[in-house]
């Protein structure tokens, strides 16, 4: 009796260590055909087709010995529409990288046309219509809003897309050059 139940002690033990290692460790997340449209703030895939993906030092390299431009997409914060006119509001500074073009709700995964003139006619005039010009996007870490920015900058036909996917929380660990941003001018909305 003794024997047997040894024996289905471990013939459990080594059916749960087999399904154990069935299972992945991790959830990997895909790439979406089309733009991320909600959900902005959780994880995102490793990859995004045709770009590359960089760290906060890459981006730094780029952007020094490249002259790459590097774009932040984090929205702005706006005045809630709900506040009383009487009360007071002071939006947050915001701080980015230094150097970087501030093009604020382009990241989003559905875009208004006035937004997305926005977003073309300040990517084309930044890097002088040339389409080979390397170009950086970020906003924070897992955040869709940078990997749709650059999927839409991809979709333009350009050629040199890097994808800064760990955001300014990676800049700011490499204690590298941080300013506060000021958006483009024109309209967005």
């Amino acid at each position: 009796m003794a024997a047997r139940t040894l024996i289905r002690s471990l013939l459990v033990g080594v059916i749960s260590l087999l399904c154990a290692s069935c299972l992945p460790l991790s959830h990997a997340v895909e790439e979406p055909d089309g733009y991320r449209v909600d959900r902005y703030d959780d994880e995102v895939p490793e990859t995004l087709k045709g770009a590359i993906r960089v760290t906060a030092v890459d981006a730094a390299k780029l952007q020094s010995e490249q002259g790459a431009l590097i774009v932040d997409v984090i929205p702005e914060h706006i005045r809630p529409d709900a506040l009383p006119a009487e009360q007071l509001w002071f939006p947050v500074d915001h701080v980015g990288i230094a150097g970087a073009l501030w093009l604020p709700d382009v990241g989003y995964g559905m875009l208004s046309d006035t937004t997305e003139d926005y977003f073309i006619n300040h990517l084309v005039t930044a890097t002088q219509a040339n389409l080979d010009h390397p170009v950086i996007f970020y906003c924070r870490s897992d955040c869709w809003m940078s990997w749709n920015a650059a999927k839409r900058a991809l979709g333009l036909g350009y050629t040199q897309i890097y994808w800064f996917a760990d955001g300014i929380e990676d800049w700011q660990f490499e204690d590298l050059d941080t300013e506060v941003l000021t958006p483009a001018p024109g309209a967005r909305h």
